[in-house]
């Protein structure tokens, strides 16, 4: 299991929270996702065997957000 924080910019309230949680811990071989807006990153827990990071970053895109 692999362990990464990943600092996302745009990232305000309660539905950015959601939004990301949801869609991120969705994905297949993802286990965790944990945002911290106060600090404006978010904690990602996943099996590199089956979903990359890059993935991983490409969903939060998706949503709205900057992975930086």
């Amino acid at each position: 299991m692999e362990k990464v924080t990943l600092n996302v910019e745009g990232m305000s309230c309660e539905h950015c929270i959601k939004a990301i949680e949801g869609s991120a811990g969705e994905l297949v071989g993802v286990s965790n996702v944990k945002v911290h807006l106060d600090s404006g990153i978010v904690d990602v827990e996943y099996n590199s065997s089956k979903i990359t990071l890059d993935k991983i970053k490409e969903t939060i895109n998706d949503e709205g957000y900057e992975v930086k």
